[in-house]
């Protein structure tokens, strides 16, 4: 078995969102079923949580997972997570469970809906999804395949380009060749 092969699904980001509200439009669902569709992402699990300006919560939680295929994940992030440990008895522990915790048919469990709720105001909504990015999954096999490895992975947003921006602008001299 190929390195690449030994990793049967894609990267997978975190997404943590608050809104500023509790009520929607049907806006944002049929894009995650549009990239779905597309084959670009699945959605690993999804938790949504609003809370209502008299502080009741309404908790939405949704998967492309099958039970089996939960649990599954779940023995894989738990053996990646004991492999860590260099211990082979560890490794199988915690893919163990990891495949228990994930039983349920999904990865996020009753502890983020508190942590959520938590970090929310009445009248407002949040969710944490987490998201595999299959397009990636050929590019990461060829790299792998062509014996490379990533030495860094992070994503930039636009928020992060302004605050490079104003960094700059506290030292206007920094960068300029003339």
């Amino acid at each position: 078995m190929s390195p690449a092969e030994a990793m049967p699904f894609g990267p997978v980001q975190m997404l943590v969102l608050e809104f500023d509200r509790t009520r929607f439009d049907g806006e944002i669902m049929p894009e995650l079923e549009r990239l779905k569709d597309g084959g670009v992402i699945r959605l690993i699990d999804l938790l949504f949580v609003t809370k209502t300006e008299d502080g009741e919560l309404e908790v939405i939680q949704t998967s492309d997972l099958s039970k089996d295929e939960a649990m599954d994940f779940g023995a894989m992030v738990g053996a990646l997570v004991g492999l860590g440990t260099g211990n082979e008895e560890e490794s199988m522990s915690t893919a163990l469970a990891g495949a228990l915790e994930a039983e349920d048919g999904h990865i996020l469990d009753e502890t983020e809906v508190w942590y959520l709720a938590d970090a929310i105001p009445p009248g407002s909504s949040a969710a944490v999804a987490l998201i595999e990015h299959q397009w990636a999954i050929p590019l990461r096999d060829k790299i792998v395949e062509a014996g490379g490895i990533a030495l860094a992975d992070e994503w930039i947003h636009p928020a992060d380009l302004v605050a490079v921006g104003a960094a700059a602008a506290d030292f206007p001299e920094a960068g300029r060749t003339t």
